[in-house]
């Protein structure tokens, strides 16, 4: 096994069984994932991702193909021993919600707890440095019911941590988070791969947030199966391009953003100061015209230390220069 490789897999198939047979979903995947590493899992709706946590969760059998785990296949296994080295985050909710965090936190202890599922001073006390690592003492007698959305899933994440497993995977963590919290909940899992040396994936749409926030990436679709790099890599490689293009939306490799592509009616020259370009030429961009500094254009837009202009009538805001925009063009 290579360094710091955790888990990998050789030609892995996924898919599920159906009455007259299977259905693959991904073909031939051969990846693997490293200790001390957080690996963002994107694709689009129906590419197969949540197919592909489970199976390298066990909790489906691969088509074909084999998946290891710290050097040994996963069938090879028994579900005792995985319970103490894959802690998995799912997106269906646990009926929970009459518990305390505490309570909640405490169930990762259960692989080691034994039938009666009593903790010990040695248990309580790994719950209590879960909550501390994620951050959430002041949450840890409120019920679960009563949490956001965002204190729910730290209040998983806490629990995930208290099952001291080397490798976490979780299926979608920062749907229906707000911004912030998104960014939040990345950041942490960033974080907890470093201090503890853990596996982390995690499945998500947040495409712009993974390409910031992950040490590697691992795109899948139907067509083009998985390709796995850093983010810098698959942007200069056109992987990126080739999974997420369309006609509407480009990657942008001197950024490292995707771009909505606009369908201009008309183009405006843009002088003076440029530090406020960008903001400006969003705005214009969002209502049909196209902004540059060599545009050949009548409409000419004046960005001025405390102001902007369109042909000399002066605006204070980008709104009101957008209003004399459409006046003037009409």
């Amino acid at each position: 096994m290579l360094d710091n490789v955790s888990i990998y897999t050789e030609n892995l198939v996924t898919g599920y069984t159906v009455k007259n047979g299977s259905v693959s979903v991904t073909d031939g995947i051969n990846a693997s994932l490293r200790a001390g590493e957080l690996t963002c899992l994107l694709g689009p709706n129906g590419a197969g991702k949540s197919t592909l946590l489970k199976t390298l969760s066990a909790f489906i059998a691969p088509l074909r193909g084999s998946v290891y785990v710290e050097g040994r296949k996963i069938t090879d296994y028994s579900s005792e021993e995985l319970a103490k080295i894959l802690g998995v985050v799912l997106t269906e909710r646990v009926n929970s919600d009459n518990m305390t965090v505490c309570e909640l936190v405490g169930l990762g202890r259960s692989p080691y707890t034994g039938f009666w599922g009593r903790l010990t001073a040695n248990d309580n006390r790994i719950v209590d440095e879960a909550i501390a690592l994620v951050g959430i003492e002041y949450l840890r007698n409120r019920t679960v019911g009563t949490l956001s959305d965002g204190e729910r899933q730290k209040a998983m994440i806490a629990k995930v941590l208290a099952q001291e497993t080397t490798v976490v995977f979780l299926d979608e963590p920062t749907a229906f988070l707000d911004y912030p919290s998104k960014v939040e909940i990345m950041q942490l899992l960033r974080r907890l791969s470093r201090i503890g040396n853990k596996t982390i994936l995690m499945s998500t749409h947040d495409l712009e947030l993974a390409l910031q926030i992950a040490d590697k990436v691992w795109l899948i679709d139907k067509a083009h199966g998985v390709t796995v790099g850093t983010p810098e890599d698959l942007a200069i490689n056109g992987m990126l391009s080739l999974y997420f293009e369309r006609d509407d939306v480009k990657f942008d490799v001197e950024s490292g953003h995707f771009r909505i592509i606009g369908h201009f009616d008309r183009k405006i020259r843009l002088v003076g100061f440029a530090h406020r370009d960008n903001l400006v030429k969003k705005a214009l961009m969002r209502c049909g015209f196209e902004a540059s500094r060599d545009a050949d254009s009548e409409l000419i837009v004046e960005i001025g230390e405390d102001f902007y202009s369109v042909n000399g009538q002066k605006a204070e805001t980008i709104g009101q220069l957008i209003e004399l925009v459409k006046n003037q063009s009409v």
